[in-house]
């Protein structure tokens, strides 16, 4: 209990103590896009699509639109891709040979 009687905020999972009420994503595994939903994040989304096709991999993509878990993931600028966790590349769009090359060293 809080000075006074008040009722001292707790964090939720996405960090903003309640007020966005947006669900948070378990990025710790799988493929992921990081950006608000603009075109250069859906053309990089099409081109981890591409790349996961041509390797035969049929693994979902995840697009993370909150930006709060987005700051959280270190990601200051989007479009990113994030792979089991870890950020593969940020602030630009990556093309469909260099998406696949960080899906075959990751």
């Amino acid at each position: 209990m809080g000075l006074f009687g008040k009722k001292k905020e707790e964090k939720t999972a996405c960090g903003c103590a309640g007020g966005c009420n947006a669900p948070s994503v378990d990025t710790s595994r799988g493929i992921f896009v990081l950006g608000g939903g603009c075109a250069k994040c859906n053309e990089l989304e099409a081109a981890v699509r591409a790349a996961l096709a041509e390797l035969g991999r049929q693994e979902e993509v995840g697009h993370v639109t909150d930006f709060v878990q987005i700051a959280a993931l270190g990601v200051m600028a989007t479009p990113a891709l994030l792979v089991d966790g870890k950020v593969l590349a940020s602030g630009r769009v990556l093309k469909k040979d260099e998406v696949k090359a960080l899906l075959q060293q990751a």
